[in-house]
């Protein structure tokens, strides 16, 4: 496996993890003290919005998932498995980025936190595409 693709192949699990965190935070701990402070108010105010931030957290989970999958079938395999692997990649971390794009677009307030949420994705497409195309 060439160096682009394994570094394609890190940011994707570190992509992966960071939305991992956020469904926790979304789903599990939704009025505790590491989302209040990173999606900012007080447990009071969080609690009418626990139900949609449930949900979200599920969105990045499913995304964590797919790009965990894409990873691992290609860390572990060839040929047809491989291909399909860089796909679930490519689609995982694609739509992190996507999502992280209409987020900075969306709202110049939440720029920041798009940046954060979009740069492991953005590493791992490039390199991906990159080390499937050397």
């Amino acid at each position: 496996m060439n160096a682009l693709l394994v570094i394609g192949l890190l940011a994707a699990v570190l992509a992966a993890a960071l939305h991992m965190l956020i469904f926790w935070m979304e789903s599990i701990a939704w009025e505790g003290p590491l989302a209040r402070k990173t999606f900012g108010g007080s447990p009071k105010e969080a609690r009418p919005h626990a139900f949609y931030a449930y949900n979200q957290g599920f969105y990045n989970l499913f995304l964590a998932v797919e790009a965990l999958a894409g990873v691992a079938l290609m860390a572990l395999s060839s040929g047809a498995w491989h291909t399909a692997g860089s796909a679930l990649a490519l689609y995982g971390t694609g739509s992190m980025l996507a999502a992280a794009l209409v987020l900075a677009l969306k709202s110049p307030a939440h720029r920041q936190a798009a940046l954060k949420q979009g740069a492991f994705p953005l590493i791992a497409v490039v390199f991906l595409v990159l080390g499937l195309l050397h």
